[in-house]
């Protein structure tokens, strides 16, 4: 049997109209922010303070999109008699978004803390060259780095807390004083 002319049309306007009843789903991005999940990987940030120029992100960084520059500072002693000590300092501390391919490798291996995830996507520029960030910008990320979930109730005190409390538990007790014994009923 033939089709019935027109019914393509019927059927498609159908749908339309199915679909024009329904709730849309479209997120309206620029006026209504996304509903982002927690830990979400938006760019990186530079807590600057626990940075000790190793050099570990950005040797192990596989684009090669990390600059460090740093210079050497003598310490002087610690203690009267001491010799002086020598430390890095850091100079400029770049990351490439251009090139960054969003990996983690850099936070992963970081041995003291100084580069965390940040949930802020919003950083596009108009010239390529502006996706480099200075340390300064890094840095104003760090206060959007959300804070670590909370740890399981449930779940075992971790081995060192457990030891630590042990030992300062012991001390607490060998300072104090013994408590005076108390009076028995004979005496007075």
């Amino acid at each position: 049997m033939p089709p019935i002319p027109g019914s393509g049309l019927a059927k498609g306007l159908a749908v339309t109209l199915r679909t024009m009843t329904r709730k849309t789903v479209t997120e309206q991005y620029p006026d209504a922010q996304p509903e982002l999940p927690p830990r979400t990987r938006g760019v990186i940030g530079l807590f600057e303070e626990n940075c000790t120029v190793c050099m570990l992100c950005a040797r192990e960084c596989p684009d090669w999109c990390i600059y460090i520059d740093s210079h050497k500072e003598t310490v002087p002693p610690a203690v009267e008699g001491g010799r002086e000590r020598s430390r890095n300092v850091l100079d400029r501390f770049a990351i490439d978004f251009s090139l960054c391919m969003y990996c983690g490798i850099c936070i992963e291996v970081c041995p003291f803390d100084a580069l965390f995830w940040s949930p802020e996507f919003e950083y596009a520029e108009t010239d390529i060259h502006e996706l480099t960030h200075e340390r300064d910008k890094l840095r104003e990320w760090m206060w959007t780095v959300p804070s670590p979930p909370a740890l399981d109730p449930a779940a075992e005190e971790p081995k060192e807390l457990a030891a630590a409390r042990k030992a300062a538990d012991k001390l607490a007790a060998a300072q104090q004083p013994p408590a005076p014994a108390a009076p028995t009923e004979g005496e007075s």
